[in-house]
């Protein structure tokens, strides 16, 4: 059997199941602190301080990946707080509520995970509920649970969906008139550094990223959807109003510096979804830095043991110190 056109060829499928099984492989590490931002059980944050006992330290905000489905929480990206926090950051690891089995797959009448098995992607809008109340409570949380961090110097970061949900989080100025998440002025964040991200939500769709995973989290059909030849579109499939308040393709510019650090070899979410973030940014007048690793795939940007988590340590003390 051959391999379909334009799809993985099975070199590339073995690469990243090794550098996924490899990612998976660390044990979660048990954070110093836990602290609630809200009521759900969810509404969570490990907190990890620097290693090195370093009073002062940059905070990174961490937000997990897992395509905004209920299996993947925070302990699969604890390995990576403390390869942070070994590195001298304070470092915040945020759960949040995610799509799972539970949600009804009819959203507003769409079939939200048609076709697909397993849990529905993200909920609307619990997901961008919680990334908002977390970021917006969380200087006065890490300056209770981690006394040594400087919480004038936070970079937001994040993985996958994850890095969407960074992405988000840095442009909730310039969310539409009326978002509940809008927030009057910038967020007083040093920078973003976004890995592999879910930052361009037309091309993820047209790419079919996750399995749908885009459609799902606003609540539309499930499925690739493709433009007519001038490039990938939403389509009906995707609620615009909703696409409007979630994706940071088009919540641009947003004047915080922006990094973006992603796997040449990335067959989960392909660098072209941030090519086509920093094409945007570029149009709105904005530079965000991107760096493509070679030989990399999507998982090893947060495997402590691959090389490339020393590039995205690098990328964060650039921001914050």
């Amino acid at each position: 059997m051959t391999d379909s056109p334009g799809s993985p060829d099975s070199a590339a499928r073995e690469r990243d199941a090794a550098e996924s099984a490899s990612a998976f492989a660390h044990p979660a590490v048990a954070p110093d602190r836990t602290a609630a931002y809200g009521d759900h059980p969810d509404q969570v944050v490990d907190f990890y301080a620097p290693r090195d006992g370093r009073t002062g330290a940059p905070l990174v905000v961490l937000l997990h990946g897992g395509a905004w489905r209920s299996p993947y929480d925070r302990a699969h990206v604890s390995p990576l707080a403390d390869f942070l926090a070994r590195r001298g950051f304070a470092v915040a690891n945020v759960e949040y509520r995610r799509g799972g089995d539970d949600i009804p797959r009819q959203r507003d009448g769409a079939a939200a995970g048609a076709g697909n098995a397993g849990p529905v992607a993200g909920r609307w809008p619990e997901t961008f509920d919680d990334v908002a109340a977390a970021l917006d409570a969380m200087p006065a949380l890490a300056s209770r649970e981690l006394p040594g961090a400087d919480v004038r110097r936070i970079v937001v970061s994040g993985h996958s969906a994850g890095g969407h949900l960074a992405l988000w989080a840095a442009a909730r100025h310039v969310l539409p008139a009326g978002s509940p998440w809008r927030l009057p002025a910038p967020p007083p964040l040093r920078g973003v550094v976004a890995l592999a991200p879910i930052a361009d939500f037309a091309t993820a769709v047209g790419l079919g990223v996750c399995g749908g995973a885009v459609t799902q989290l606003l609540g539309g059909g499930a499925g690739p959807v493709s433009g007519d030849g001038a490039g990938p579109v939403l389509g009906d499939a995707v609620p615009a109003e909703r696409a409007a308040h979630a994706d940071p393709g088009v919540l641009l510019p947003t004047g915080i510096a922006t990094a973006i650090v992603h796997g040449v070899e990335d067959i989960v979410v392909p660098p072209a979804v941030s090519e086509a973030y920093v094409d945007a940014a570029a149009r709105s007048g904005e530079t965000v830095g991107l760096t493509l690793l070679g030989e990399v795939g999507h998982f090893p940007l947060i495997d402590p043991s691959a090389d490339a988590c020393a590039v995205v340590a690098e990328e964060l003390a650039q921001l914050a110190w």
